[in-house]
């Protein structure tokens, strides 16, 4: 009986042991300084994992924006025909609505003036065929016809003229929207010695002579006279 007795005691006294010591490893646990506190030497807390440090992940690098390209300047384009003005050579084709024996076609003459039926000689250089319409409107109504409608376009424009280094210098019919080269063009090309960077084009402005230098793709008015000049070397 007693042997039995010292063998529960011993049995009783190792569980005692065995739960002080667990209880004393987490109140270590609990208390125990963070890893960053804590000396190199000393060992982490029972229960708990070592933190390592997070490291921060490279910005990605900043790719240059692409440059953009220049904007081209466009050559410059033929003028706008509704504002083209009249002088003599112009043929116009002139219709009014129901008056058979006034719709014809007309050439301004030297003068600068058309002449019609009934009302004799409109005058029309330097107007446009809007501009023309309306004053064969007005002169109309004046005792020839009550409410007249009228319709003026250009049926044939004034020649260009084209002198210096082309092959057949000269004067030609107008083409709508043409350019120096289109007029070089027609006049056979450039002759050996032509300086193409030295092109002057006249022009009649308010009964005024323009003179500019100008390029091949400028573009060529009815009337304008081309001089391709000559080089030296």
């Amino acid at each position: 009986m007693r042997s039995g007795r010292l063998i529960v005691l011993a049995i009783a006294a190792a569980l005692l042991s065995g739960c002080m010591q667990t209880a004393a490893n987490s109140i270590f646990a609990r208390n125990a300084p963070p890893p960053w506190q804590r000396p190199a030497s000393q060992p982490a807390a029972i229960g708990t994992a070592p933190l390592r440090p997070v490291m921060a992940e490279p910005a990605p690098a900043m790719l240059a924006e692409p440059a953009l390209p220049q904007p081209i300047m466009a050559s410059a384009m033929p003028e706008d025909s509704s504002a083209y003005t009249l002088d003599s050579g112009d043929k116009l084709r002139v219709v009014v609505f129901g008056q058979d024996g006034l719709s014809s076609s007309y050439s301004v003459d030297p003068s600068g003036r058309i002449t019609m039926p009934l009302i004799g000689a409109v005058h029309a250089r330097g107007m446009t065929t809007a501009g023309l319409q309306q004053s064969i409107v007005g002169m109309l109504k004046n005792g020839y016809v009550r409410e007249p409608h009228v319709a003026v376009e250009v049926e044939a424009y004034r020649p260009f003229f084209i002198l210096g280094e082309v092959t057949l210098p000269g004067q030609y019919p107008y083409v709508p929207n043409m350019s120096v080269e289109t007029a070089v063009a027609i006049a056979g090309g450039y002759t050996p010695r032509a300086f193409k960077r030295q092109i002057e084009i006249s022009r009649p402005v308010n009964g005024m002579t323009e003179r500019m230098v100008v390029s091949a793709n400028y573009p060529v008015r009815p009337g304008d006279t081309i001089k391709i000049s000559e080089r030296w070397f």
